[in-house]
């Protein structure tokens, strides 16, 4: 599924947040394998005005336009992959919508997996099957782009998934790891907005802040990798170097390392 000169079509949901924004700097450097064709944003303004006049994308939408019109940009013929960098539910209809019509879903949004795994997953599964892919392989339409899902999944890369014991989820602790418990009571917004190794949009990071974040990537690790719960621990790292773990039935563990940059994932 490629365009007359042989590159992969993408529309991104969410181009102006900070996932969005460096997801097309990857695309952008790539412009021989890649051609962005459908971008989505949560709003206008002069950010995704920008985009738009760089890109040209034959596609364009907003969340004003409503869910089923970022659904029939997902499942346009002319899109081959779409990556979700939104936050919250607004992306379970699209990627529904993306699968459903044979696309490649790169997604970094937790949410859509915590409320939808259970229609995601089956989707991406028969993708798989009917490529004549192994079965087990739905990340083969699924594809996860966010930091931690994406470490695993390459730490997995050529293993015998049952020979997987545990996952390895690591966090930084957020901006309050070294805080005392009383000092807790006079937290702002604004303290809660530091975090201290990511730049990212004020939903994640408060929820990063709260470590609900690290709750809402348990429950995503255990659809995207088909575990169960007592398999997928939690360690705090606040290096942010490791990104993620796999530990093996024979006691080994496989790491994922690298500098805290989205655009590696």
């Amino acid at each position: 599924m490629t365009d007359a000169r042989g590159r992969t079509r993408v529309a991104i949901l969410g181009s102006t947040g900070s996932i969005g924004r460096q997801a097309l700097d990857v695309l952008a450097a790539h412009g021989d394998r890649f051609k962005v064709v459908g971008l989505a944003a949560g709003r206008g303004g002069d950010a995704f005005e920008a985009q738009v006049a760089q890109f040209r994308p034959a596609h364009v939408a907003t969340a004003a336009d409503g869910t089923q019109a970022l659904a029939d940009m997902a499942a346009a013929p002319e899109i081959d992959m779409l990556i979700v960098a939104t936050t919250g539910i607004v992306s379970l209809v699209p990627t529904l919508a993306a699968l459903q019509g044979g696309k490649v879903v790169a997604t970094a949004n937790k949410e859509t997996l915590v409320a939808g795994g259970h229609l995601v997953m089956p989707l991406a599964r028969k993708l798989a099957e009917r490529a004549d892919v192994r079965a087990t392989n739905a990340l083969a339409y699924l594809r996860p782009i966010d930091s931690e899902h994406c470490a695993i999944w390459q730490c997995l890369n050529g293993e015998m998934r049952s020979q997987v014991t545990r996952l390895i989820l690591t966090g930084s602790g957020g901006p309050f790891r070294e805080w005392q418990p009383e000092r807790l009571v006079t937290v702002t917004p604004e303290d809660a907005l530091k975090h201290p190794t990511w730049r990212m949009g004020p939903k994640i990071t408060i929820d990063s802040a709260t470590l609900m974040n690290k709750a809402l990537e348990v429950i995503e690790a255990r659809w995207l990798y088909d575990v169960d719960d007592d398999q997928i621990d939690v360690v705090i790292h606040p290096q942010s170097v490791i990104h993620s773990m796999v530990e093996f039935a024979d006691g080994s563990i496989k790491a994922q390392l690298g500098l805290p940059d989205m655009r590696i994932p």
